[in-house]
């Protein structure tokens, strides 16, 4: 697993976040059923808090936010609000995705494969190593033979 490079949030930011896990819409309820049970290996969360925001899913080892855009997105004002929103989490290494939610209720299977897909193109080839693990091998990375 690697480290959140997400910020940590406020306890306000904390409790906003328990509430909209509790009321979550229908888009982020159906994409929600494809991504709980971990599919392929990759792990996002929902509703997650980070700084002052919330974001809708969240895959810590893609660094990949996940945002569910239904009515309210269209509006000019929000728009400036979520630019200001994806630039800051992209100052903080966090790749954002926006999802329109007439795709997700159009077909939720379709829009949680392709962002299956946008998750595992932003993985890493391999985890960095744990600390206080193995000493690295010798050069080349053979052992060496007495």
């Amino acid at each position: 697993m690697f480290r959140d490079p997400a910020p940590k949030s406020t306890q306000a930011t904390t409790r906003r976040a328990r509430s909209l896990r509790r009321r979550m819409s229908l888009p982020e309820v159906l994409l929600w059923r494809y991504l709980r049970g971990q599919p392929g290996g990759i792990k996002f969360r929902r509703q997650h808090q980070t700084g002052p925001y919330v974001l809708d899913f969240y895959c810590m080892d893609a660094s990949l936010a996940v945002e569910v855009d239904g009515k309210a997105h269209d509006d000019p004002t929000r728009a400036a609000r979520d630019e200001a929103r994806d630039a800051w989490l992209a100052r903080h290494g966090i790749g954002t995705l926006r999802i329109p939610a007439r795709e997700i209720l159009a077909d939720p299977a379709r829009a949680a494969e392709a962002l299956l897909d946008h998750a595992r193109s932003r993985l890493p080839l391999h985890h960095p190593a744990a600390p206080g693990g193995p000493p690295p091998r010798a050069k080349l990375g053979e052992d060496q033979k007495a």
